[in-house]
């Protein structure tokens, strides 16, 4: 085994030459982890084994013992202290269904390595070129997937979600007032997104400046898509107060109940309202961070079914190609390759139909002494939030490459049956429980549980429950996904407690509290459902059980 002994520092790193003895070394370490990995894995559990007691004096234990040693430990050593910080950690198997946390793919796992072993920064391709050369191979892709011209068209690797709305409302409030870049941003600008949309946006208007007051939430619509007409009544009760509406996020996959906005209906909104009040047309963004990777499937001939999906399925795949047909009509758009991507976080897309507009985001040369206005290099990304950007869109190409159109088609695929199968299941053998999503298509079920006699559902939306009565069923489920919570080593459930705004009888507004099912394993299968869904409902029927006694 070749080891430079002679310098401890260099032994801390990969080789400068390649030699085999200290490749070899470093695949011995990254062995004893991949190896460790394995050994806690536990096909029947959401988590890995070990034991870790995170009570509540845990993290202060944590700081009051932790500090940097004096001599460093040997890289083995060091590896089993990695090792125990992944005991009871969520995995994904087959009983892991709890939001949007992915597994890692192994070409994205791959892809990631590689872009790791050369730590280029890919702002710049002086710096980092792989990471550059796979990020415009991406963008290219990507928008010819979805309908954009990929001689137009531009984009970058981001922090996520969160990191593409944010770039987009700086594009809007750059293309409404030129000068914010240097004088500020004026307080009449406003943004727009519906009730079920993420929660990035109000990150977003506070970070800019903007505020949250200037932030309009969308009445939405059964199927929880953005009501056309409350956007239009709020652009135009803006923009008669003297406001400017310049962005309007449609999300096109909403985190719980994978709802689409309708992106043809938001452009043409827009439209008529910018030239009925002679305004600039606002900057509109698909969130598709989610739900873009549907646009597999614009091409899928569901006649044909060449993947023999089912006929649930095939009428769920119709939906989608509906609505996704129109996603080039958005001016930008996010793809979260770290979701449905199947890439280690944090790999994030960020697509612009047009180029041309980050400029408008772009530093001036006095403003980047070191990098980018050089004679040499021929890619910078100056118009970045980021002034140090990883390569993960090396990741992103190693999946899109492996997978393939029709390897996305077959996940998704499998996703969808999966779903369809719980949806069903569920209605079947749990009587209590209620799915309160069954309008969207997509991988994730919303449910909710109700004792005999109180109001459910449709009498909750349609507001025929007082408000004692919702406050009594929001109790129960918070019960169910507290006791799900407890045990979610065995099966990881998600959940939330702001899905839906309702009006009770009286008037008072209330969101409901629902637990959720999202297919985002590969390993669970419609085969696992029986067991599933009788495992919840022996769950639902204690916690039912205690609510009776704890009220009787």
């Amino acid at each position: 085994m070749t080891v430079r002994a002679e310098n401890l520092v260099q032994n801390w790193f990969p080789s400068e030459d390649g030699n085999a003895g200290e490749r070899k070394e470093l695949i011995k370490l990254m062995e004893q982890i991949i190896s460790g990995v394995d050994d806690l894995k536990d096909p029947n559990r959401a988590h890995l084994k070990g034991e870790k007691n995170r009570g509540e004096d845990f993290y202060k234990k944590l700081t009051e013992t932790s500090q940097i040693p004096m001599n460093g430990q040997q890289a083995e050593l060091v590896n089993e202290e990695l090792l125990k910080l992944l005991h009871n950690h969520p995995y994904h198997t087959k009983y892991f269904f709890t939001n949007i946390l992915p597994m890692a793919s192994t070409p994205g796992i791959l892809g990631m390595l590689t872009a790791m072993l050369v730590n280029g920064n890919n702002l710049w391709d002086v710096y980092g070129p792989a990471g550059a050369e796979a990020e415009v191979r991406v963008v290219s892709m990507m928008s010819k997937l979805i309908g954009y011209d990929p001689n137009m068209s531009g984009g970058y690797t981001t922090w996520g979600g969160q990191g593409a709305i944010f770039s987009g409302l700086r594009l809007a409030i750059a293309k409404a007032a030129p000068e914010s870049l240097r004088k500020g941003v004026p307080q009449n600008l406003y943004a727009f997104c519906s009730d079920a949309a993420h929660y990035s946006l109000f990150k977003s208007m506070e970070a800019t400046g903007l505020g949250t007051n200037n932030l309009i939430r969308i009445k939405t619509n059964k199927d929880h898509s953005m009501d056309m007409e409350d956007l239009r009544c709020q652009m135009e009760r803006v923009a008669q107060g003297g406001g400017i509406p310049v962005y309007i996020v449609a999300t096109t996959g909403t985190t719980d109940a994978i709802a689409i906005d309708d992106v043809k209906g938001v452009r043409e909104t827009a439209e008529a309202i910018a030239e009925k009040y002679d305004l600039k047309v606002p900057h509109i963004h698909a969130d598709s961070a989610l739900g873009g990777f549907f646009a597999f499937f614009n091409e899928y001939d569901v006649s044909e079914n060449p993947l023999q999906f089912s006929v649930g399925v095939l009428r769920m795949l119709k939906e989608i190609k509906a609505k996704f047909q129109h996603l080039s009509l958005a001016d930008s758009m996010c793809f979260d390759f770290q979701k449905l991507g199947q890439t280690p976080y944090t790999s994030s897309l960020f697509l612009v139909k047009n180029a041309a507009d980050l400029k408008r985001l772009d530093l001036e040369e006095q403003e980047t002494p070191y990098v980018g206005h050089r004679g040499y290099g021929e890619y910078h990304t100056g118009y970045t939030l980021e002034c140090s950007r990883m390569g993960s869109s090396i990741s992103m190409l190693s999946v899109l490459l492996t997978f393939g159109v029709e390897g996305y088609q077959r996940l998704l695929g499998q996703f969808l049956e999966v779903n369809l199968a719980f949806r069903e299941a569920l209605s079947r053998e749990i009587p209590q429980a209620e799915v309160v999503n069954d309008d969207n298509v997509g991988m994730a079920t919303l449910f909710r549980i109700y004792l005999d006699g109180s109001p459910r559902f449709q009498e909750e939306i349609s507001g025929e429950a007082t408000s004692m009565e919702i406050e009594r069923n929001n109790e129960l489920n918070k019960m169910l996904f507290e006791k799900l919570g407890e045990k979610r080593d065995e099966m990881f459930f998600g959940d939330t407690t702001k899905f839906l705004l309702v009006n009770s009888k009286e008037g008072q507004e209330f969101y409901l509290s629902v637990s959720k099912f999202f297919v985002i394993s590969p390993y669970t299968l419609p085969e696992h459902i029986p067991h599933i869904v009788s495992y919840l409902k022996d769950v639902i029927a204690s916690v039912c059980g205690q609510f009776e006694n704890v009220h009787a």
